[in-house]
């Protein structure tokens, strides 16, 4: 269900309208936001769904552009941007004015229907998506949290996921060991060995079992040496005696 509703009219805050609603909908979950736009489909009855879209939510949005103040509609008790308000104020839900771009100055009571009045003691939030797009939807978002505490709390059993891990470090500054059962490909894993390691690459040899060497220039020798011992250079061998 839905926790923000969002008001806006169309040709003057109808484009932030829509940005709003992807943004909060990418950091909330999808179906946070109602939006009249996309969320009264094809055939249903719009005047039911905006009331029950303004009761069931947990804010309200109101998007003011520069010119929402002086469109006549807004002193028309049928027009829509109005009923919504009214209906936000009368059920206690949360309006936060939001006012859209820098031209957009804070409501004055005078200028509000009497219906109205009480916005203008609402505190703005002012909204630039032109040049400050960022930080804008970023404080937008915030104030939503303090008015929805449920929409910053982890989704239930997001810990419990299967696969899934939470792990917890401050600075480490020399080795991280993770205990317990690793599965997954992590790297390399050496659990009770009782031989030779070897996690590079080249051969591997056990000197206990297979005493090999491998290399320019080696020489093993192994038990009684009983006789000469002959080294042969360039193919060719040449006893001790040859020499004298």
């Amino acid at each position: 269900m839905h926790e923000v509703f969002v008001n806006y009219r169309t040709g003057d805050g109808d484009k932030s309208a829509v940005v709003i609603e992807q943004e909060l909908n990418n950091r909330f979950g999808e179906g946070t936001v109602f939006r009249a736009g996309t969320s009264i489909k094809s055939g249903e009855r719009y005047p039911e769904k905006l009331i029950n879209g303004v009761k069931r939510s947990s804010v309200l949005l109101a998007v003011i552009g520069p010119n929402w103040i002086h469109h006549p509609a807004l002193h028309d008790e049928d027009d829509w941007v109005r009923r919504e308000i009214v209906q936000a104020l009368a059920d206690g839900i949360p309006v936060i004015p939001l006012l859209d771009g820098r031209r957009t100055e804070r409501l004055k009571r005078g200028d509000l229907p009497k219906e109205l009045a009480v916005l203008a003691e609402h505190q703005s939030l002012p909204m630039d998506l032109h040049q400050d797009v960022r930080s804008s939807l970023e404080r937008l978002a915030d104030r939503i949290v303090e008015c929805v505490p449920s929409l910053g709390a982890p989704p239930p059993g997001a810990a419990e996921t299967p696969g899934s891990v939470n792990n917890s470090m401050a600075d480490v500054y020399g080795t991280a060991v993770q205990a317990r059962d690793i599965t997954g490909d992590v790297g390399t894993v050496i659990k009770g060995n009782h031989g030779p390691v070897h996690t590079g690459k080249g051969n591997l040899n056990d000197h206990r079992n297979s005493p090999n060497f491998f290399g320019d220039g080696a020489t093993y020798v192994k038990g009684d040496s009983r006789g000469g011992i002959h080294h042969r250079f360039d193919g060719s061998r040449k006893d001790e005696d040859d020499n004298r």
